[in-house]
């Protein structure tokens, strides 16, 4: 005779610093093993700031940073996730001042942005290169938004902002 599982198996995985227990499998409000992070982040954990553009690596726009790493939420699965530290766009403000991360306001105050859609991957993949690399030169921001794809602004304005990020940073204003 068959016994019959029930129990589920669950990832955990700590979102912009809070942690949570998914359940996966196919039934409504479990994580199918099939969900990408980004629909995992969009769909369940309602975080939407996350954007799904192309859904097959090429634009960038649902870049996240995994333990440390600007990677492609749309290209990885979540139950691969398990155990691992996201960040995402709604991670990088203050929660108790409501202030923008330094980052976010290098985009506003150089224009980094237009429709807004692929700017938090943007934002993410620089944010990772700036925890990596303070003091990044144009080429080496330049090569970190290499995998991002807009069709409303100048990429000028955002290597700009990311180079002006990394200046107050250092207090170079």
């Amino acid at each position: 005779m068959k016994k019959k599982r029930t129990d589920k198996k669950k990832i955990n995985i700590t979102v912009n610093g809070h942690r949570y227990e998914l359940s996966v499998g196919g039934q409504v409000h479990e994580v199918d093993p099939a969900h990408t992070l980004a629909y995992t982040l969009r769909e369940t954990l309602n975080l939407t700031g996350t954007k799904i553009g192309c859904d097959r690596g090429s634009c960038g726009s649902c870049t996240v940073i995994i333990d440390g790493q600007a990677l492609l939420s749309c290209m990885s699965l979540t139950v691969e996730c398990d155990g691992k530290s996201i960040t995402t766009i709604e991670g990088l403000g203050d929660p108790r001042t409501g202030n923008l991360d330094p980052l976010q306001q290098a985009f506003i105050d150089n224009t980094a942005f237009q429709c807004g859609f692929c700017t938090p991957g943007m934002i993410m993949a620089a944010k990772a290169l700036l925890a990596n690399n303070p003091s990044p030169d144009e080429s080496e921001v330049k090569e970190a938004l290499s995998g991002h794809y807009c069709r409303c602004i100048s990429h000028y304005h955002v290597v700009r902002a990311v180079l002006d990020a990394a200046k107050r940073a250092r207090g170079q204003t």
